[in-house]
């Protein structure tokens, strides 16, 4: 997938995907989908900021089943298309890898699952049936989540890896987590790590730096920012405590 980000400025395309022709006017927010063994050729008559997106056949098939296989579920291709939706996705997937490469997993994972969802809801062969869990995550499921997260908080969680526990798929695994718990897994971990931050920090017992990577942050700026976010205070100020 293709999403330009040049802003208001129009590009000229001639495109050939799986053997049809289109001249293309691309602006900022528009979209190009390209399936998986689908032929793409382009010229264009001016230079253009692009991001590319490429989502494994079953990773993207198992965004919602988990039990799904690629030849399930197949996008159709599309020529430039405006999709506010998917170009903020790829913004927030852009911003969050050039920043905190190390750590960014479970944003980047849970940011692929909505993606997946969407494009299978408005650009698959078919749309696919999104269950009903109505009993939601039991008690002792949610608590198996959480002591892992608490078990592995300096290891790099990925989305996947918590809604294997269950099992269950990504999407709806985000969902349900956020329904008992009132944060998504990412927002929930970062909140985790910065509470046993504090414990630590309050110990005295070691550095801000060797804090941060014990808990999973990927360097002592990243804890100080989320710190501020969750708590209000700086690592240096609950130290002096």
């Amino acid at each position: 997938m293709t999403i330009f980000t040049h802003g208001a400025r129009v590009i000229h395309t001639e495109r050939k995907m799986d053997g049809c022709k289109h001249r293309d006017a691309v602006v900022g927010g528009d979209i190009i989908i390209t399936p998986v063994n689908v032929g793409h050729q382009a010229t264009w008559d001016a230079e253009g900021d692009f991001i590319l997106l490429a989502i494994e056949p079953q990773i993207f098939a198992r965004a919602v089943d988990e039990t799904a296989n690629a030849e399930q579920i197949q996008l159709l291709p599309h020529f430039a298309t405006p999709d506010p939706l998917i170009y903020q996705i790829g913004l927030a997937l852009k911003g969050i890898l050039e920043n905190n490469p190390l750590g960014s997993r479970l944003y980047a994972e849970t940011m692929i699952t909505a993606l997946s969802v969407h494009l299978m809801q408005h650009y698959s062969t078919h749309e696919p049936i999104l269950k009903a869990y109505k009993n939601g995550l039991s008690r002792r499921q949610l608590q198996q989540v959480i002591d892992y997260i608490h078990e592995h908080l300096d290891q790099n969680l990925g989305l996947a890896e918590l809604a294997a526990l269950l099992p269950m798929s990504s999407h709806y695994f985000s969902q349900l987590f956020k329904q008992f718990t009132g944060k998504t897994p990412h927002k929930y971990v970062i909140y985790c790590r910065v509470k046993r931050a504090q414990e630590l920090l309050l110990k005295g017992e070691m550095t801000i730096a060797e804090i941060a990577e014990l808990v999973g942050f990927a360097s002592q700026s990243h804890l100080n920012f989320h710190c501020k976010r969750e708590i209000g205070v700086t690592p240096k100020a609950i130290q002096q405590r």
